[in-house]
């Protein structure tokens, strides 16, 4: 019998070993080495940390970031890449070009806001009146990270890696700009685009995503009412431009409750009236600024005709002259590809577990890095828990979670840098080791 149990051991030994090296083999390149990013990302924590630092005390408003630019290109270009800066104004481009394959984008936004710091940090905005309140510094110094870390990984993958350094964001100016300056005609067209954005309510070490749109259209429209000034003391020898601005307020309020249809999100919100100059002179002119927000082209150009039609009908009501409506800084809603974003949520469950992959909620801010879907790239854009559960805590029974754009917010910066660059890191490594693409042209 003994011979028997020896060769069933062997046996079995030798079915173990081909039946582990199958599923070795099986295990996407992605998964595997999940731990190794994991320990390279300990490693160079500190290089990360110290340029998220110094993105931070330098922070510089849309359309002004030179210096912000200029540091980005430095990093770059010092792990390989090949750096082309003003492309669209402050923006650049990064490419590394490894054999064949996907050209795979990461974007990251470069400006900061227009805003009096007042977190406490030790390492603070030293720019008065600017801060970088909601997360680009986060963004900028994670892309820079995962770029670093694939530059010295090159047999993990093939293709061409492309990294975009856009500007004004803020304003929604940017990503417009650099495609107007021939993005995609002078640099190789991109066959997927990916974004990390922080989420000030989301815990650290989660992530959030969805497919589809997840994020506003956004029209910025400037109102000017006009009238016939006057004194004071004699309104019926005038068209005062105030009270038919008051009307057109209250009347811009109703578009929303009576012209779009309630399963259709839509704002319609007057943020600034300026008019007149003294207790006595009615003026000639009011002014209105709105923002006006929305999920679909549709319900865009709904609002605003409505908006345009509203203004002129009261000023014909008052025998006003008819007003001037302006509209500017126009951002397309953000949609998610639905496969792609399908995709990442499938990988990012696998790599955090289901319980810290949230689904992203529908939003009515804006975010231009719509225009490059709008260009014809699948593009995914994911947010990434920024602030440790205990301070959440903290917050609520305080009153309330600083919200992005506060003067208050700031990230836990090393576990919310650490998830942004695994999850990132892993989107790029699968596209890069399984182009989807490539299975939706030869299903």
């Amino acid at each position: 019998m003994k011979p028997s149990i020896t060769v069933s051991a062997v046996s079995f030994s030798l079915v173990a070993a081909i039946l582990l090296q199958h599923l070795s083999a099986a295990e996407p390149l992605t998964l595997s080495n999940h731990g190794q990013r994991s320990t390279w990302f300990g490693e160079n924590s500190e290089a990360a940390f110290d340029l998220y630092r110094w993105l931070h005390q330098h922070p510089e408003v849309s359309l002004y970031e030179t210096e912000t630019a200029a540091k980005l290109a430095e990093q770059w270009s010092a792990v390989g890449l090949t750096v082309t800066t003003e492309v669209g104004g402050t923006g650049l481009v990064g490419l590394l070009k490894n054999g064949d394959g996907p050209v795979v984008m990461l974007r990251t936004d470069l400006d900061a806001l227009p805003v009096e710091e007042a977190t406490g940090l030790d390492y603070a905005s030293k720019n008065p009146g600017v801060m970088h309140a909601c997360g680009h510094d986060i963004h900028m110094t994670t892309v820079t990270t995962v770029a670093r870390y694939l530059a010295t990984h090159l047999d993990q993958w093939s293709g061409t890696l492309m990294l975009i350094g856009q500007p004004a964001e803020e304003r929604g100016l940017g990503a417009v700009a650099m495609l107007k300056d021939g993005l995609l005609k002078r640099f190789p067209r991109p066959d997927y685009g990916l974004a990390v954005h922080v989420d000030g309510s989301v815990p650290t070490g989660s992530v959030v995503i969805a497919g589809g749109a997840v994020g506003a259209s956004a029209d910025s429209v400037d109102i000017t009412v006009k009238g016939r000034g006057g004194h004071g003391s004699a309104p019926h020898t005038t068209i005062d431009p105030v009270v038919q601005a008051a009307d057109l307020i209250m009347s811009l309020q109703t578009i929303v409750s009576r012209e779009v249809k309630p399963t259709n999100a839509a704002v319609v919100t007057v943020g600034s009236i300026v008019g007149g100059t003294k207790h006595n002179i009615i003026s000639d002119q009011c002014k209105l600024q709105l923002t006006v927000r929305s999920h679909s082209e549709e319900v865009r150009q709904q609002l605003i005709d409505a908006i345009c039609r509203r203004a002129k009908g009261i000023a014909i009501a008052y025998g006003a002259p008819e007003p001037v409506v302006i509209e500017s800084e126009g951002v397309p809603a953000l949609a998610n590809d639905e496969a792609l974003a399908d995709r990442l949520g499938s990988l990012f469950r696998r790599l955090l577990g289901a319980d810290h992959v949230q689904a992203k909620e529908r939003s009515m801010g804006f975010e231009d890095f719509s225009q490059f879907g709008n260009a014809g790239i699948p593009i995914t854009m994911f947010g990434v828990g920024s602030v440790s559960q205990e301070r959440l805590d903290q917050y609520r029974k305080q009153g309330g979670i600083p919200s992005l754009h506060s003067a208050t917010y700031y990230p836990d910066a090393e576990d919310t840098l650490r998830t942004a660059f695994q999850m990132l890191t892993a989107a790029a490594l699968d596209l890069f080791e399984n182009d989807p693409l490539a299975d939706r042209a030869n299903p």
